[in-house]
């Protein structure tokens, strides 16, 4: 079979494509005909070799975490699922990759694809559906009546957050461009801050939550936004202890996230801010509810663009430009 590799790590990482053997499963598993792979700005960071320290993979690695695709094999244990069900999963994490013409898929990291959306569009929503829920639901707990800040509201993650915060119950404001203020408005955004005529943290203040997915100092001038006994949930770290414990890592790594999380904390521990990081990790169940607010239309895809699969470079190179509008997507079929 066709799949995308990395076959070293880089500034701009080797890629190519390879002639692989077709995947074999294990009984909790579903082998999946790819029907479209939707990519993600941490795709081009692995390729560049920022996650190693965190990420155990191997090279050459099939790159690409989210997919919508067909199962033609299921396992002897699989009861959820058969052949020729549609469906869609993140792969983010779990050693296989979604960029290539069959994929193996957990059991337990898949859902029946939203019976609304082609398969380009339910390709674009895992990592950044699960993402969403993760850090709003499950992390700050987000609940009706709430204010939550999500930066970049145009963006992947944003296009999503913003409308799951809504359906949630929750204010929104974010910050986007001026060429963008009506698209995040008609996601659902109550205040949109032009980012290139105001400062966030001079317009909000009193907020509950905070979604911090943009790197730089933005993480520190959001503390003075949110009111006590708030949270932010940081997608981009600094990576606490939790973090590390909960992924069984040393104690040298549990004390060098320690250190490099200090600050922050100590920052938001001033104001009785509770501050956690996040690494969002593969959800079949939770996909589902994802899946059944996106086939009631309560949120909605955004796709900027769609590459065939033999211009999967130049999409990565899209995406890290920085400037897409949601998603963006490779069509396998």
């Amino acid at each position: 079979m066709k799949a995308f590799i990395l076959k070293r790590y880089g500034k701009t990482g080797d890629f190519a494509f390879a002639d692989l053997p077709k995947p074999t499963i294990k009984p909790d598993e579903l082998l999946v005909k790819v029907h479209a792979a939707g990519l993600n700005p941490i795709d081009y960071m692995i390729a560049k070799g920022a996650f190693k320290p965190i990420l155990k993979v191997q090279l050459p690695l099939t790159m690409g975490s989210d997919l919508a695709g067909v199962v033609v094999e299921v396992g002897s244990l699989v009861t959820r699922f058969k052949p020729g069900d549609a469906v869609f999963a993140s792969l983010f994490d779990l050693g296989a990759g979604s960029l290539a013409e069959y994929a193996v898929v957990p059991e337990s990291a898949a859902a029946i694809k939203p019976a609304n959306l082609d398969f380009v569009q339910a390709a674009a929503m895992p990592m950044v559906g699960l993402t969403s829920w993760q850090a709003l639901k499950e992390r700050a707990r987000l609940k009706p009546g709430q204010s939550v800040f999500i930066p970049a509201g145009s963006g992947g993650i944003g296009t999503f957050a913003i409308q799951l915060a809504k359906n949630l119950g929750a204010k929104v404001a974010t910050t986007t461009s001026t060429g963008n203020v009506d698209l995040v408005k008609r996601l659902g955004a109550d205040v949109v801050i032009d980012y290139k005529k105001q400062a966030f943290e001079d317009v909000l203040q009193g907020y509950d939550v905070v979604l911090a997915s943009i790197r730089g100092d933005g993480l520190e001038k959001s503390l003075r936004i949110l009111k006590p006994d708030s949270s932010v949930v940081s997608l981009v770290g600094p990576p606490d202890v939790a973090f590390a414990r909960a992924r069984g890592m040393s104690f040298l790594m549990k004390f060098v996230f320690a250190l490099i999380s200090a600050r922050i904390i100590r920052q938001a521990s001033k104001r009785n801010i509770a501050y956690s990081f996040l690494f969002v990790h593969p959800d079949g169940y939770q996909l589902a509810e994802l899946g059944e607010l996106l086939e009631a239309g309560h949120i909605l895809p955004v796709i900027d663009k769609v590459f065939p699969f033999d211009q999967t470079t130049e999409a990565l190179a899209y995406l890290e430009q920085g400037r897409v509008k949601g998603k963006v997507v490779v069509r396998m079929i």
